[in-house]
């Protein structure tokens, strides 16, 4: 005989598995830090004055 099993358990365990992996998802895309934002920041605009600098005036 088999195991006997619980459909809305079973059914809750699977969409917190989803959702886990979800998270998981975001926090690979979106989660940075302060400090690495900053420097990305920093460095944009190290090459934004950079080219600006290099502009000839007509």
């Amino acid at each position: 005989m088999g195991e006997v099993v619980n459909f809305r358990e079973a059914r809750k365990g699977l969409a917190r598995k989803a959702a886990e992996q979800q998270a998981a998802e975001n926090r690979a895309r979106f989660g940075r830090t302060k400090a690495e934002k900053r420097r990305d920041a920093l460095e944009q605009e190290r090459v934004r004055k950079e080219l600006d600098g290099a502009k000839r005036e007509d």
